[in-house]
C-alpha cells in the first residue's frame, strides 16, 4: 500500500485484524501508530508472512480508527459546536449565552456530583445536564427581576423562601424537549464541524485502502460522540461500524468509577 507521508495527524490509533488462511477467527491485533507511513508499513508487514518454501499473504479484514485529533483536530470541531449551543439557545428565548456557557455548566454540574457518579458521567449525559443548567440559571434571573420589580426592592433583598420557590419554579419550566433540541443541534454541528476540518489526505487514503483490500471492514472506535455514519460527505463511505464507549453505559461506569476511586492522576478530557 502506498499511503502519503504528508499526511500526519497528531494522533492515528490503527488496530488491524488478520483472518488466518487455516482458521476461521482473528489473529491476535498488530500495532499501533502515529504516523501513516508507519501504518502503511505495519500493514504489509503484518498481511505478509514468509516460510522457508513459501510465501503468502494474509487478508486485511478489519481496520479500526480514532476519530477526534486523529481524523480531523477537535478543538475547532467544539469550538463550532459550541457556537451552535448558544445560537439553539437564542432561538429558544434564552439570549445572552456564551459558546464557553456550556463548558462552564458542565463543569460546575460535575463538582456538585458525587466523585464516582461525575467520572462515570458520559459525555451526553454531562452536556443535558450542563444545557439544562444553563436554562435554569437564564430563567432564575429572569424571575427573580421581575418578582423584584414587582415589590419594588432590589435583587438581593429578596428572601431566602422567594429565591427557593423561584429556583423550584424553574426547575419545572424547563422543558425537556427543548433541552433535547439544543442538545441535537450542538451534536449535528459537531460532525458538520468535522467534516468541514477533516485532514486534507483522509479520503484518499480510506479510499487506497479499500482498493487494495477489497472486503476490509473499517469502523471507528472512540470514547466520544462522533460517528462517521453521520458524516455524509467524507466519512461515511468508508465506514461500516462505529464503537462508542457510551454505547456501553455499565462498563463504562464502572471504569470511571474504578478510576475515579484510585490514586491516579489521569486528566480526564470532556470531549
Amino acid at each position: 500500500m502506498r499511503l502519503s507521508s504528508s499526511f500526519i495527524p497528531s494522533s492515528l490509533m490503527v488496530t488491524a485484524a488478520l483472518l488466518s488462511p487455516s482458521c476461521h477467527g482473528f489473529l491476535a491485533p498488530t500495532s499501533s501508530s502515529r504516523l501513516l507511513p508507519v501504518v502503511s508499513s505495519n500493514l504489509h508487514a503484518a498481511a505478509k508472512k514468509t516460510t522457508d518454501d513459501s510465501s503468502y499473504e494474509r487478508p486485511l479484514v478489519l481496520l479500526t480508527f480514532d476519530l477526534d485529533d486523529t481524523l480531523y483536530p477537535i478543538a475547532p470541531v467544539i469550538q463550532d459546536a459550541n457556537t451552535a449551543f448558544a445560537k439553539a439557545m437564542e432561538r429558544y428565548g434564552y439570549t445572552g449565552i456564551q459558546p464557553s456557557d456550556i463548558d462552564a455548566a458542565a463543569k460546575q454540574v460535575r463538582a456538585e456530583m458525587d466523585p464516582e457518579d461525575a467520572a462515570a458521567l458520559s459525555h451526553t449525559e454531562a452536556r443535558q445536564l450542563a444545557i439544562r443548567r444553563t436554562m435554569e440559571q437564564v430563567l432564575l434571573q429572569r424571575k427573580l427581576q421581575e418578582t423584584a420589580e414587582d415589590w419594588v426592592t432590589a435583587v438581593e433583598d429578596l428572601s431566602p423562601v422567594v429565591v427557593e420557590n423561584a429556583r423550584e419554579w424553574t426547575t419545572r419550566a424547563v422543558s425537556p424537549s427543548i433541552v433535547q433540541a439544543v442538545l441535537t443541534a450542538w451534536e449535528m454541528e459537531r460532525h458538520h464541524a468535522a467534516e468541514r476540518y477533516i485532514y486534507p489526505e483522509v479520503k484518499s487514503v480510506l479510499k487506497e485502502i479499500q482498493e487494495e483490500h477489497p472486503g476490509v471492514i473499517i469502523g471507528a472506535v472512540t470514547d466520544g460522540k462522533a460517528n462517521p455514519l453521520l458524516m455524509t460527505f467524507t466519512l461515511a463511505p468508508y465506514f461500516d461500524f462505529c464503537m462508542s464507549w457510551e454505547d456501553d453505559q455499565k462498563g463504562r461506569s464502572q471504569f470511571f468509577k474504578d478510576l475515579a476511586s484510585s490514586n491516579t492522576a489521569a486528566q480526564l478530557t470532556w470531549i
